[in-house]
């Protein structure tokens, strides 16, 4: 080996070569029944729910029951059913007769005492009733957000991702297993008052107690902690969206002296649609309708009613988070909640470990949105620019099966890993096949990171073990490290896993040049000791010229 080359081992070889891979946080036994698939949630699959909430905002109060359709997979004599205090189960029965239960911090363990067959249908009612937790910084810490609007009149809405939506009624908390024939929700409220929840308004009812119950039926699966209440003096106005499955009915409940102002803000509810379907295909829940409602809150993702407080400002409350100027040109709830349509809520992850399935894929929506209606290189700046907000000191891939999610940086991490690797392929439309037909395979399912990064191998046909490793589970940027000398350039990955060797895009003195490299330097002859090497910028990695030129 000549001298050259020992001095590049020497330098390129002495950088740092583990990352971060796990934060210090310790989990309790309520985390586990939480976050794992237990032996008392195993046995049953969730087929239905009808879920009857009746909410009376002067005391801050809610009262119910929930009726669980389920299918016996395997005997078992206990069903686990989650309810977090202050909220308290009143009563459980099956075939009209009492059920035993004990409870278990956030947890309640039901006695089945008739041996029940595989296979078999049942139900189980149970009645619940407090004064719920209130949310502290909704959506983020969530739980009922009691609040009143500029004429006085009561303004009330829930949120409960990652809290669990056993914080304010009783279901099986987990997300893994959704009730995929629908549910049923009855909301009873004031009568001055409206209740919106997800998917269509079947039956209103006024009550001789001076409340009116609004009946909404979702028939396509929905997740637990999508399912929500809000509750106001709301206004409708609507329209009709022809997508690329037909007609799909848009509805917009709001305060009623923000209604001119919603019908003209609201637009960018169908630049979204339309967007998301170019790229993602078919708006996922046609049958349940779309809808926009307002709260006093930022926003949320909550199936087919999406949840909106940004204030009617463009950006993400007057603000760009890329800093670019293309951050300003939409509304960051109503386009990023929309997004999540498909990623969350169609496309779920079975553990919130996973949460960047959400965050990272509906986040990258963001950028293409921009991309849809500003052109490509917007897009692409727009990713750039939210770089700054990374910080790298965690995996974005969390702990799993004791509910807990990965780092923040799933989001915009999340956004620019697939960027990257949407340059790797070279090959846009194969791109976004992709991209639509991840939406056809995992079609209204729970899946794990290891399905999607399986999907994805397979379509593009690229082995992306590393990649993902790389980006999902460990902290650290790739850097392209180089030395320009005698002639030749020298490069490798540093700062990375074992086995990275993903493809880079450089430009020599202002020329295309495609290269591999992995670990182990390597020689690129040049005859050029004056070399201007740049990486493209639209790879999210870093570069460190060795030596200098």
């Amino acid at each position: 080996m000549n001298k050259w080359l020992l001095i590049v081992f020497a330098v390129l070889f002495a950088q740092p070569t583990f990352g971060q891979l796990f934060s210090n946080k310790t989990f309790t036994r309520q985390d586990t029944l939480r976050g794992s698939i237990t032996p008392e949630r195993e046995w049953w699959d969730l087929k239905y729910y009808e879920l009857s909430v009746k909410v009376e905002p002067d005391k801050q109060f809610i009262s119910g029951e929930n009726i669980v359709t389920y299918e016996v997979i395997s005997e078992h004599d206990i069903m686990q059913i989650d309810l977090q205090p202050p909220m308290v189960i009143d009563a459980v029965t099956q075939n009209k007769k009492p059920l035993e239960y004990t409870r278990d911090g956030n947890v309640y363990l039901v006695k089945i005492p008739e041996k029940q067959a595989v296979g078999s249908s049942n139900q189980l009612s149970i009645s619940f009733s407090g004064a719920p937790r209130v949310a502290k910084n909704a959506p983020w810490d969530g739980g009922f957000s009691w609040d009143k609007d500029d004429n006085g009149n009561h303004f009330v809405a829930t949120s409960c991702q990652g809290l669990g939506a056993s914080v304010w009624w009783p279901c099986k908390d987990h997300m893994y297993d959704e009730p995929e024939d629908g549910m049923l929700i009855h909301v009873n409220v004031p009568d001055n008052l409206i209740g919106v929840a997800n998917g269509r308004l079947i039956k209103e009812k006024k009550g001789k107690d001076k409340t009116h119950t609004f009946t909404w039926k979702v028939v396509n699966p929905i997740n637990n902690y999508g399912v929500n209440v809000n509750i106001a003096d709301y206004v409708r106005f609507s329209e009709v969206y022809d997508g690329e499955k037909g007609p799909l009915d848009m509805d917009y409940w709001v305060l009623s002296y923000n209604l001119e102002l919603a019908k003209e803000h609201f637009k960018d509810a169908v630049k979204s649609i339309e967007a998301f379907e170019h790229w993602f295909g078919p708006y996922p829940f046609y049958e349940d309708s779309y809808k926009l409602v307002e709260v006093p809150y930022l926003g949320m993702e909550h199936q087919s009613s999406v949840t909106y407080g940004n204030k009617y400002k463009k950006g993400y409350l007057g603000n760009d988070l890329s800093r670019t100027g293309w951050g300003l040109e939409w509304d960051y709830i109503i386009i990023h909640e929309t997004g999540h349509e498909w990623f969350a809520n169609s496309i779920t992850y079975v553990d919130i470990a996973d949460m960047w399935i959400h965050e990272g894929f509906t986040t990258y929506s963001e950028s293409l949105f921009v991309e849809y209606f500003h052109g490509k290189e917007a897009g692409a700046e727009y990713t750039r620019g939210t770089r700054m907000s990374i910080s790298n000191t965690q995996p974005i891939i969390g702990q799993y099966f004791v509910n807990a999610e990965g780092s923040g940086d799933m989001y915009a991490k999340g956004n620019n890993l697939l960027h990257t690797l949407r340059q790797v392929i070279n090959d846009d439309e194969k791109w976004r096949q992709m991209l639509r037909g991840l939406n056809e395979e995992f079609y209204h399912k729970t899946v794990t990171t290891a399905q999607v990064e399986e999907y994805m191998a397979k379509s593009l046909d690229l082995d992306l073990e590393t990649f993902f490793n790389q980006y999902l589970r460990d902290n650290r940027i790739p850097v392209f490290e180089y030395w320009v000398m005698d002639g030749r350039l020298a490069y490798r990955w540093s700062n990375c896993v074992r086995g990275f060797n993903m493809p880079l895009k450089i430009y020599l003195n202002g020329k295309e040049t495609w290269i591999t490299p992995s670990r182990r330097p390597q020689v690129l002859e040049i005859e050029d000791d004056n070399l201007e090497v740049k990486v493209d910028p639209d790879f999210y990695v870093y570069s460190l010229n060795t030596m200098g030129n």
